[in-house]
């Protein structure tokens, strides 16, 4: 068959629909019944050729010769059939482009069973011809049955859907190789233009040759030489010049959409595109609202022990059965998340807890259903977990943290954000075994005080990021704690605890050197002093955020912008809702060259003057401001005065 414009034809076929005129080292027009060498990349029809019009395939004056392949029709054809995907009746749609390829579409590409349970790359068995169709959205996902064959309607012209811009994007090198190939040949003794008229120059030889009786002769709309070719071996060009675990490493730096494309091409491209090996992570969550059990059971059937990492974070349509099937199937899963599984229960991780013992990174965020079971469960079978997620599991308690962290001592990252049933008791046990902890999270746990806290200090002196933000309950035995025991400190978030004050933040500061973010918000105790030590002893800050700290002023803008390190590192500064900050503040810190971004929100005293004084020096900056509107004048109708509400709280 002949292939649309700007596609390239990948084995030597017969021309069975008007001429294309080709762009190749030797420039020639495929006619009906003559080869189509491979390499020639067609660019646009032959403008003095009119089909007959018998011709079921020629183009009309009224519709497009040819259509670009339509999404949905891609995946669903690619995987019901167990071989290439069997011809479907031509549509009948109006010539326009269709749109780039939709993430929703993707969604049946894992809808049936895997080619072989083997390895594609260990099997060479023959295979059945290949068939290519003009392909059309499928009113259902049930797999279309398959003519019999004394129904089979007539053969039709077939095109190669592979488009233009997939193959520049997954195969310019093997592109370049074909033209190699081409030019070896013609290079060779003998080589050049076969025997024909200038219009119609014969194939190269001696690879090439003519198309003869036998090679015209149709075995169910699929000429002999192309079934042989596809039954015992790929001549094209690429895949001879290029062994194939090349061509497996070519195909592993493409992503889902693209590997679905180009198993379209050819047998060979089908069996490495589908290969395992390209399979080892996979992120579907630009298709959450799509995917069901069925499609994670057949990812898991098709992937097997290659897949390493998935993410089905928000696909609210997975549930316990699926990530069964799952776990039985991916045993080498060493990264899941199941952030937003809202039907995920205690069953799952009974699964993976069975099956998974590679497991390291689990995301359970958001699964409410998740309890202390759960916990037990992955202690037991998943002694290897470094990082686990479970924020806002509600139904948590110390029971189930105590079982965890005797089972898996190796943790690195513990996230708890809203598990409010937590009290110190659980900190107590996350202390005592997990001396490798790094990473904590412990926002809004509303029962947590300085005893559970300290203990997390004393036993995890490697923590470098804590977050304590709305624990409202901890004092600067806290900071004094960690200043004492953690001086790896990067990262501190304690926003709306109230209770710290200047004295703890000093003895923070003189001994994590280290600190590189800090979140003080509505820390309305502490002054300028804070700002004074943070600026001497933590030339690593580039993060800031002092939100509604109310008695922040300008001296302690000034100590912090001409600090050592200051004009180097700060990116970020927060100061929105502190009402004595002015104008000389922003004046102090334009020596900060690394700034980024600012934040002025209901800063009463600063004007448009000053910030635009402040871009002056820093043109890529960032400023969010708000100005609050001019005050009203008196009523008409009475004699108070009417404020506006920045008014009255100045």
């Amino acid at each position: 068959m002949c292939v649309p414009p700007g596609h390239m034809c990948v084995s030597p076929v017969v021309c069975v629909s008007p001429p294309v005129v080709c762009v190749c080292p030797r420039s020639c027009v495929c006619l009906p019944g003559r080869v189509c060498v491979p390499g020639h990349v067609c660019v646009s029809p032959s403008p003095s050729f009119h089909p007959p019009r018998d011709n079921p395939g020629a183009a009309s004056s009224g519709q497009p010769r040819s259509r670009p392949l339509s999404a949905p029709s891609l995946f669903r054809t690619l995987l019901f059939s167990p071989g290439f995907p069997p011809p479907l009746p031509k549509p009948s749609f109006p010539a326009v482009r269709p749109s780039p390829l939709s993430l929703p579409s993707l969604v049946p590409l894992f809808s049936a069973p895997p080619f072989s349970p083997a390895s594609p790359l260990l099997s060479q068995t023959p295979h059945s011809p290949p068939r290519c169709s003009s392909l059309s959205p499928l009113p259902s996902l049930s797999p279309p049955s398959p003519p019999s064959p004394r129904s089979r309607p007539p053969p039709s012209p077939r095109r190669c859907p592979i488009s233009a811009p997939v193959a520049g994007r997954c195969a310019v090198f093997l592109f370049w190789v074909e033209v190699e190939a081409g030019a070896d040949a013609a290079a060779a003794p003998g080589g050049g233009r076969g025997s024909g008229s200038p219009d119609r120059p014969g194939p190269r030889a001696p690879r090439r040759p003519r198309a003869g009786p036998a090679m015209r002769r149709e075995m169910n709309g699929v000429t002999k030489s192309r079934f042989e070719m596809f039954s015992n071996n790929d001549e094209a060009a690429i895949n001879k010049k290029l062994p194939k675990e090349l061509l497996l490493r070519i195909f592993s730096f493409l992503d889902v959409v693209t590997l679905c494309r180009c198993a379209q091409v050819s047998r060979a491209w089908n069996v490495l595109a589908l290969d395992g090996s390209n399979w080892q992570r996979i992120d579907l969550f630009d298709f959450q609202r799509d995917i069901e059990g069925r499609v994670v059971e057949n990812i898991s059937k098709r992937c097997g022990g290659f897949l390493r990492k998935l993410s089905l974070r928000g696909c609210q349509g997975v549930g316990d059965n699926a990530l069964r099937t799952f776990a039985q199937n991916c045993r080498n899963i060493e990264v899941l998340n199941l952030n937003g599984c809202t039907k995920i229960t205690d069953a799952t991780c009974t699964s993976l807890s069975k099956f998974c013992s590679k497991l390291r990174h689990l995301d359970l965020a958001s699964c409410t259903s998740i309890t202390n079971l759960s916990l037990k469960a992955l202690s037991e079978g998943c002694p290897l977990l470094e990082q686990l997620i479970i924020s806002w599991c509600d139904q948590v308690t110390k029971d189930g943290i105590q079982a965890l962290v005797r089972g898996c001592g190796g943790l690195r990252a513990l996230s708890l954000k809203g598990c409010t049933q937590l009290e110190d008791e659980a900190l107590k046990f996350i202390g005592a075994h997990c001396p490798e902890l790094v990473t904590l999270n412990l926002q809004t746990c509303l029962q947590i005080t300085d005893d559970g806290l300290i203990t997390i200090c004393r036993g995890c002196h490697k923590l470098q990021s804590l977050c304590a933000s709305g624990c409202s309950n901890i004092t600067d035995a806290i900071l004094n704690a960690l200043g004492q025991n953690c001086p790896r400190l990067r990262i501190l978030e304690v926003a709306r605890c109230s209770q710290l004050t200047d004295v703890g933040f000093t003895t923070l500061a003189r001994n994590c050197h280290e600190l590189e973010k800090m979140d003080l918000e509505e820390c309305v105790q502490i002054t300028d002093s804070t700002l004074i030590q943070l600026s001497i002893h933590c030339p690593r800050l580039q993060v800031l955020s002092l939100s509604h700290c109310e008695l922040i002023t300008d001296d302690g803008i000034r100590h912090l912008g001409n600090g050592a390190y200051a004009h180097d590192r700060l990116e970020v500064i927060e100061l929105d809702n502190c009402p004595l900050i002015t104008d000389a503040s922003l004046e102090h810190l334009k020596s900060c060259h690394s700034l980024e971004r600012i934040e002025l929100y209901d800063c009463q005293q600063i004007t448009r003057a000053g910030i635009k004084r402040l871009r002056t020096h820093l043109p890529n900056i960032k400023v969010h401001a708000y100005f609050a509107p001019v005050t009203p004048p008196p009523s008409v109708g009475g004699s108070r005065q009417r404020f506006c509400r920045c008014c009255i709280i100045l």
